[in-house]
């Protein structure tokens, strides 16, 4: 995919079309157009320079008449609007369950079958991404996967009650890397494989890291993909009730000791800076490494907002090293911090891996 192409996004606004964004945004791909229930007809206006399509939008609650007959109709419905576009590739979001005889597996093959052929009528390339179970950062509970469900619950002190079976998950990221890999693939159909796992060991995991991380901030082992991908969306969640973490000060006639940071297994940095009055770092954002703040001395502002929030989307916390706290950053939000006071600010990181920097997970975006 080259970075001056326009991409449209249907489904935008939903659990993957976020994840997508977020990541083609930290490959320098900025000029997207999305697509919500409400904007065809805005689109329709810029039809003409699109250059890729992913289609993510589509039905998978309702009605078995309007699951089946509404995958479809979004389908013919994207392809009226780009009428007389001429896309060089074509995606489409498509799911594992799609050969099943279900309404919603007919649903979803009708829509591929639509777009395969408006593909073939128009010379562009199309790949039908089968996509198994998925789960991530603000995934909506009850709605998008029994790991969002979980999340909520263990958020909120409640138990699932768990009818167990093997799934294959996969993290939204790598859900979007595979769709955007196929972008310039060769291949007509690709089936990004999730890790095998029993509903009931998910939420042993998840219930297992929030008593950790309730308690005084303790990071749980992360060294297994995807036990760190199911604690960023915990984290993601937990967020929202505690963004600042109370550390506990130990002091005697000698001074002061705070511990920072405990982690419970796998690799992880520490490192520190010092800031000058009035100066902001940071102002970026990562995909999957849990980055903790701790001023250690002087006063700062600490800001996040998510990215491709709303304003409502965004915490301002006021720290001081008098009163230290920790402060974890969700994956998905850009961060920064300000010296806020007259003296030289003194700041601890922690990060869940090491620092390289051939991939250093760090995109740049204001907050």
């Amino acid at each position: 995919m080259k970075s001056t192409d326009t991409i449209l996004i249907t489904g935008a606004q939903g659990f993957l079309g976020w994840h997508l964004r977020v990541r083609l945004q930290a490959l320098g791909i900025e000029d997207v157009l999305t697509v919500g229930r409400d904007d065809w007809d805005v689109v329709a206006d810029r039809a003409c320079d699109v250059d890729v399509v992913f289609h993510l939008a589509g039905i998978n609650r309702d009605r078995d008449d309007v699951v089946e007959n509404g995958n479809r109709e979004l389908a013919e419905r994207l392809r009226n609007v780009l009428a007389g576009s001429s896309p060089r590739s074509i995606v489409f979001a498509d799911t594992i369950h799609a050969d099943l005889d279900t309404p919603y597996g007919r649903g979803k093959s009708a829509a591929a079958e639509v777009l395969s052929r408006w593909a073939d009528e128009i010379g562009a390339h199309f790949t039908d991404v089968r996509l198994p179970n998925l789960f991530g950062e603000h995934g909506r509970p009850f709605y998008n996967s029994f790991v969002a469900t979980f999340v909520e619950l263990a958020a909120t002190g409640r138990e699932p009650d768990i009818q167990d079976r093997e799934v294959p998950l996969l993290h939204a990221q790598q859900a979007a890397r595979a769709l955007i890999d196929a972008v310039d693939g060769t291949g007509s159909r690709v089936a990004p494989q999730g890790t095998p796992i029993l509903v009931s060991r998910v939420w042993e995991i998840l219930s297992a890291q929030r008593d950790l991380y309730e308690n005084n901030g303790t990071i749980p082992d992360l060294s297994d993909p995807l036990e760190r991908d199911l604690f960023n969306t915990l984290r993601a969640r937990l967020f929202v009730d505690r963004p600042a973490i109370s550390l506990v000060k130990n002091t005697d006639p000698r001074g002061t000791f705070v511990e920072t940071a405990r982690a419970s297994g796998g690799e992880g940095q520490t490192s520190f800076s010092t800031t000058v009055p009035g100066i902001t770092r940071g102002n970026h954002y990562h995909l999957r490494k849990v980055e903790r703040f701790v001023v250690l001395s002087g006063t700062a502002r600490i800001s996040i907002a998510k990215v491709f929030g709303t304003p409502d989307d965004r915490v301002e916390l006021d720290v001081t090293g008098d009163e230290p706290v920790a402060v974890d950053m969700p994956t998905g939000w850009a961060h920064s911090i300000t010296n806020t006071g007259d003296d030289v600010l003194i700041t601890q990181f922690w990060i869940s891996e090491l620092y390289r920097p051939e991939d250093p997970d760090t995109v740049p975006h204001p907050v």
